[in-house]
């Protein structure tokens, strides 16, 4: 069997798809994504093949693509909307192109997209391939879509499947039609909201980047006290006195802080710091953060469910819109961390919120009950078996996770 995995250019939307990936090799499958041109190197850096594919690109540069695509719109048109007019309405365009012209010189059997990259459902239907989406469940979050100024409406694919010869899809079932590969606890995802027949929850497994580095020594010999790691992921970190609040609210406080500010920024420019505060431009988290008794985080997916595998209760500080205020929200409401608004990142609400989180133990208990969750949870190898299935025909059968409010129960078929 040939998986096409198809991605944005962030590290963000292509490590939770990587697991399954990587799965699937050693199941005997060969696999490659298809990626902006600038990606492919941290594609094949991780051992995959890359074939370069939609428009040139990367996330860590997104104003450039979002000034280029708001200088096209309509004036009297609704407000810009980055879902709307940039991931749904200008980049799959070009993707389709290119992943209809990949399928002529690497025939592949199905298409496994994370869930903002768009093109490769729709390449999938007009190929009359199957296809399933693995990451995080964005498009079924009330908040995913409408929580920012400027989120102003759901993805609007008419226009690119219109051009593709595929009929309309208004209710956007394309996305979740076959197989969704939800790599989430369950609890993750709001009350009352009605998760599709087709969605499978699976364990979700923390990636850090290829090569990454050991912990420096340095780490193994910290005081007896609380440790507190900062990291605000790998394209809002740059977000202006956010790091240096937290080092404000926290350097005079009985923990060991410690900060990752980046590879792209120099640890030196936050002048002297007193000897509890390291600051580096990385560390890796899945041997750190069973170290930590608090993370304060940008509630990026991959952030958030790295902490919950470790069973650590969190501080977020939302930085942008998509998922990071869903993210929040619901970790705010099971009780595993206390939330810092964007009008409220001072020293003193971010020193208020730490002082909370790790004087009650109430936070780590319920971060630990979702550790064993996830635990509980089957594994990338699961994925490779439904997509297996989906590849031999299965089509339509996605499993959902049993009976209860909002759930949808497991068909028989998969169970």
């Amino acid at each position: 069997m040939r998986v096409l995995f198809t991605s944005l250019p962030a590290y963000g939307a292509f490590q939770p798809p990587v697991p399954l990936a990587r799965a699937l090799e050693s199941a005997g499958h060969a696999v490659a994504f298809a990626v902006a041109p600038a990606f492919c190197p941290v594609v094949e850096s991780a051992g995959f093949r890359s074939f370069r594919a939609g428009v040139d690109w990367s996330f860590d540069e997104c104003e450039v693509v979002y000034s280029r695509v708001r200088d096209t719109l309509v004036p009297t048109r609704a407000a810009f909307s980055p879902l709307r007019d940039v991931f749904a309405g200008f980049l799959p365009g070009q993707m389709v192109t290119d992943l209809l012209t990949i399928a002529r010189a690497w025939p592949f059997d199905v298409v496994v997209r994370e869930p903002m990259e768009f093109g490769g459902c729709v390449a999938a239907e007009v190929l009359d391939l199957p296809h399933a989406t693995c990451g995080p469940l964005f498009c079924f979050w009330d908040g995913a879509w409408h929580a920012t100024p400027g989120e102003t409406t759901r993805p609007e694919l008419d226009r690119v499947c219109h051009a593709h010869g595929l009929p309309p899809d208004p209710g956007l079932a394309m996305l979740h039609r076959h197989l969704y590969l939800a790599c989430l606890p369950p609890r993750f995802v709001g009350p009352g909201l009605t998760v599709p027949p087709t969605v499978r929850f699976l364990r979700p497994v923390p990636f850090d980047r290829p090569a990454a580095e050991d912990l420096p020594a340095w780490v193994t010999e910290l005081p007896d006290r609380p440790t507190v790691h900062a990291s605000l992921g790998t394209i809002f970190h740059r977000t202006p006195g956010v790091f240096e609040a937290i080092l404000a609210g926290l350097r005079d406080e009985d923990v060991n802080l410690l900060l990752a500010v980046g590879r792209d920024q120099d640890p030196g420019r936050f002048g002297p710091q007193p000897p509890n505060v390291r600051i580096e431009r990385y560390l890796p988290h899945e041997p750190l953060l069973p170290r930590c008794d608090l993370v304060i985080t940008h509630g990026g997916y991959g952030s958030v469910m790295a902490c919950l595998n470790a069973g650590v209760p969190m501080v977020v500080v939302p930085l942008a819109g998509g998922d990071q205020a869903g993210n929040a929200d619901r970790c705010a409401a099971l009780g595993v961390a206390r939330v810092v608004a964007a009008g409220e990142r001072t020293p003193t609400a971010i020193r208020a919120a730490a002082r909370e989180v790790l004087g009650d133990s109430h936070y780590r208990e319920r971060t630990g009950r979702l550790r064993d969750e996830i635990g509980a949870l089957p594994g990338p190898e699961h994925g490779v078996d439904l997509l297996e299935r989906l590849a031999t025909g299965d089509r339509g059968h996605g499993v959902g996770v049993g009976a209860g409010p909002g759930r949808s129960a497991l068909p028989a078929g998969l169970r």
